[in-house]
């Protein structure tokens, strides 16, 4: 044999041995689980059991069932898709077995076209975790997910609770009584006082205006003119049903605000004092207390168990802070850093990119509530005199409204991380600031231009003297 040869048979030895350690087997003792809506089908190795796929039902015995099972083979590591919300009780049964359960998104596992069924699915979910090619999706600690399940049923009832606001006005326009043009919220002290005293009877529209609190901006001739109105039995009934509903809800609001206020205090306070301080009375009074916000001092117990004020950011109130926290936790190192951090939210550009050119920078579609939390948090800095409100501005009028919320929402995105992870304080320079080093800047392109062209940048006033 020649010694070409045997140099080209090693050659493809080695090759053959990289490309080997590429396809390596890392997960040996895994499964995959296929959710449905009525019946679950799990795959293992061969190598494990006679009848490698199996199904199971949905219900908590077959689950249990399924868990004995895995852990009568050895599994170490399942992995399953994200369908709906059938994965629930599968991956909590699991996880209570010391199973390592991996949820992954459906669209990154797609089977080969043309070969769609139950088992093979299944058999595709082992394959691929089986080398190691599936990632779990975030999944806060058990601590973080009690919360953020209260904080989302609160949300639900608070979305429950303005539609019958919006049957109250309804009802009220029915009767051509005005009374949201003269009150800022039919639900404030005024408004809810007046609805009451209809429903109680009362009709003639001096003495409803009577009820005006002091801090109403109308006059009582004014809100009496626009509570004259056509009082139908059928109507009335309509706004007395939507009542009713609004305290209900607004009673199980506050139920909810309860549950929510014991679940924070069983967190862990951060061991850092010196950043639980409050903040001063000036700060506190720049931001006014939500009326949607729950309903004791979340602020100051966001700022124990985070040992940072994320308030102190502008567009955050503790409303903001509280849906921030509650859907990504406090452990920042879930993320190596603020990038990954920001593109886990979808709030950064897109790299569609083919042949070297860019076909596409559209941020990713992720219908996440914290990316939701920090886009509405964006849009409030319309009208902020802070640095941030004046790089939202600058933003809106190089890119539009739209793009200029996306990077204003990736400005807080990583903001919120690094005051997580780091314990840092915010600390806003000011409109002025922003606009001062924004001309700095621009300047300093100015004369860079301007010297490469062979001239000089000279102010006006000194070419005038």
């Amino acid at each position: 044999m020649s010694r070409r040869s045997t140099s080209n048979r090693s050659h493809s030895d080695r090759v053959k041995k990289r490309i080997a350690g590429h396809l390596e087997k890392i997960n040996l003792f895994a499964a995959g689980i296929d959710i449905g809506s009525e019946s679950h089908f799990v795959a293992v190795p061969e190598e494990l059991d006679e009848q490698p796929v199996r199904s199971f039902g949905c219900f908590t015995a077959d689950l249990e069932a399924m868990a004995d099972w895995l852990v009568k083979l050895g599994i170490t590591t399942v992995v399953m898709e994200s369908t709906g919300i059938y994965w629930i009780p599968a991956f909590e049964i699991l996880e209570s077995r010391g199973l390592d359960v991996k949820l992954v998104n459906a669209r990154h596992v797609k089977n080969v076209a043309g070969r769609k069924s139950d088992v093979l699915d299944c058999q595709w979910l082992l394959q691929l975790h089986t080398y190691g090619l599936l990632n779990g999706a975030f999944r806060p600690d058990e601590q973080v997910c009690s919360l953020r399940s209260y904080r989302r049923q609160r949300d639900t009832l608070v979305g429950y609770r303005a539609s019958h606001i919006q049957h109250m006005q309804k009802a009220l326009r029915q009767m051509n009584l005005l009374l949201d043009n003269v009150v800022t919220d039919i639900t404030g002290k005024t408004g809810m006082t007046i609805i009451r005293a209809i429903l109680n009877g009362q009709r003639n529209p001096v003495e409803l205006a009577k009820y005006r609190d002091k801090h109403c901006k109308k006059s009582e001739e004014e809100i009496a003119k626009s509570l004259k109105g056509h009082y139908r039995d059928e109507h009335v009934f309509a706004l007395r049903q939507a009542v009713e509903l609004y305290d209900t809800y607004d009673e199980k609001i506050r139920a909810c605000d309860k549950a929510l206020e014991q679940k924070i205090n069983t967190f862990d306070s951060k061991d850092d004092k010196d950043s639980q301080k409050p903040s001063t009375p000036d700060k506190l009074s720049k931001k006014r207390k939500s009326r949607c916000a729950p309903d004791f001092d979340v602020r100051s117990e966001l700022n124990r168990v985070s040992g940072v004020d994320l308030t102190d950011i502008d567009g955050i109130d503790e409303n903001t802070a509280l849906k921030i926290v509650s859907e990504i936790g406090l452990d920042m190192s879930r993320w190596p850093s603020a990038k990954h951090f920001a593109s886990w939210l979808g709030l950064c550009p897109g790299t569609k990119i083919s042949g070297g050119k860019v076909l596409n920078r559209k941020t990713k579609r992720l219908p996440g509530a914290a990316a939701t939390a920090f886009r509405l948090a964006a849009y409030s800095l319309t009208r902020s005199k802070s640095a941030l409100g004046a790089y939202y501005r600058r933003m809106r009028s190089k890119l539009g409204a739209p793009k200029a919320i996306t990077a204003t929402a990736h400005k807080l995105a990583r903001l919120v991380y690094s005051m997580l992870k780091h314990g840092s304080q915010y600390v806003d320079e000011g409109q002025e600031y922003f606009e001062q080093r924004y001309r700095e800047r621009v300047l300093k392109t100015l004369k860079q231009k301007a010297k490469d062209m062979g001239f000089t940048l000279t102010p006006v006033e000194t070419a005038v003297g």
